[in-house]
């Protein structure tokens, strides 16, 4: 079998290279011509645990290739996969215009026989409309939907060893393609469902939008235990040991950011609408999320009597989640920008050292580690839960600041770990700590 996916992106490009793992041939395509010739050398533009060994892995089989030309890439595919970028509008809705630009260039090249797959998360109904549009342009190409369950930092192993596969069909056809696709998940019992297209379209937006009420909802509980005397990891590992519930999103932090969440619950929002339908529970998560943000600054704000000014205030994390360089819609973007805006001096420290935010926090200075980041702080604050954050040693921490203020976003320290070391320390979902 012959796979192509059109969109190097992460999605595009870790599906790729998981699929020629598999064993299939496989090309990636995109119209981005210098990212095909770094692609073409081996370089990963994304930061995403052993993509790199994979990708030079299969391309050295022969296995996985490159190219910008989408007549060559699709033309002898069996199985076409669209994944393409469905960035948010203004609006809120899902700009739709990569999906069907790509769907426009690939359609005159594909072989009668194959399958167009269409693996980008897009609103309900987009499928079905994608079938009628090539129809109307005189093309009998047979249109598949497979939503994407890949985890930034995990994604090899989301893809490798799945929950579930879901695959939105209306086809013998279809259904027998795909399966010879996924057939070495299958032998593995993982669960794969076969639904009808507006069915597995929602199943990726209902998902998404659930597990952001989940971390919301905890981030919630967790304002009620500054105010109340409980401590929020307590709770959240009380109630996440009832398996109707589950122990993962009940992290406390600064909120939800990246990829996928933000944009997708403010689509689902926006069309749900288009079909008679309200979502209270979606919007106000998403409003809840944006106020987030306000209330960890006036957290860090609080904690220097609301005077940043000329103060070194040392960040720990920048990116939306730990093992990834995204940044995109990370909370940090805010906290940063407006810590910055008050005069703050600014000192970050990424173990992703993420060439994103080394553009978008132009005015802050960049550390090679966490502690000669923390030299002379007035402030330390964490950001991002990265696993070397949760070894540090406090002490040497301590001896390293100017003043012995610690504001920690994810809660990763215990208050005695904290004040045994000196630090007046401020978490979330717990009381405020003098040292």
């Amino acid at each position: 079998m012959k796979i192509a996916v059109v969109g190097t992106g992460y999605v595009g490009l870790v599906s790729g290279v998981c699929f020629s793992e598999f064993g299939f041939s496989v090309i990636c395509i995109d119209n981005n011509v210098s990212k095909i010739e770094d692609l073409k050398k081996g370089v990963v533009p994304i930061y995403e645990n052993e993509l790199d060994k994979l990708m030079l892995k299969n391309m050295n089989a022969g296995r996985l290739s490159f190219t910008s030309d989408i007549a060559e890439g699709v033309r002898d595919a069996d199985i076409v996969f669209i994944a393409v970028g469905t960035p948010s509008k203004t609006d809120g809705s899902a700009d739709l215009s990569y999906v069907y630009g790509a769907v426009d260039e690939l359609a005159p090249h594909m072989n009668k026989n194959a399958i167009l797959v269409i693996k980008s998360t897009v609103p309900v109904g987009t499928t079905r409309a994608v079938k009628q549009f090539l129809q109307d342009n005189g093309f009998d190409i047979e249109v598949a939907f497979n939503p994407e369950f890949l985890r930034e930092g995990a994604a090899i192993e989301d893809f490798m060893r799945p929950d579930r596969i879901i695959l939105g069909i209306e086809s013998k056809k279809a259904e027998d393609a795909l399966k010879r696709a996924y057939r070495p998940l299958f032998v593995l019992s993982i669960p794969i469902v076969f639904t009808g297209l507006e069915t597995a379209e929602l199943s990726k937006y209902a998902a998404n939008a659930f597990l952001a009420m989940k971390i919301t909802f905890i981030n919630e509980v967790a304002n009620l235990c500054e105010n109340c005397g409980a401590d929020v990891k307590e709770v959240a590992y009380a109630i996440g040991l009832d398996k109707r519930i589950g122990e993962q999103f009940l992290q406390v932090g600064p909120g939800y950011g990246g990829s996928c969440f933000p944009k997708d619950t403010s689509a689902l929002n926006d069309f749900s609408k288009n079909f008679g339908v309200s979502m209270p529970l979606v919007e106000e998560t998403i409003k809840s999320n944006d106020a987030r943000r306000i209330k960890m600054i006036q957290k860090i704000m609080g904690v220097c009597d609301n005077d940043v000014k000329n103060k070194n205030i040392s960040i720990l994390g920048v990116t939306f989640k730990a093992n990834t360089d995204d940044m995109r819609d990370s909370p940090s973007i805010c906290i940063v920008n407006h810590l910055l805006k008050n005069g703050a001096k600014i000192k970050i420290y990424d173990p992703s050292f993420s060439e994103q935010a080394k553009k978008i926090f132009k005015d802050a200075e960049w550390s090679n580690n966490a502690y000669d980041n923390c030299n002379g702080a007035d402030v330390v604050v964490i950001l991002t839960d990265w696993a070397e954050f949760r070894a540090i040693n406090l002490a040497d921490l301590r001896r390293r600041v100017k003043n012995p203020l610690l504001v920690d976003l994810r809660s990763i320290y215990t208050v005695n770990e904290a004040k045994a070391s000196g630090f007046v320390y401020c978490s979330v979902g717990r009381p405020f700590i003098e040292g």
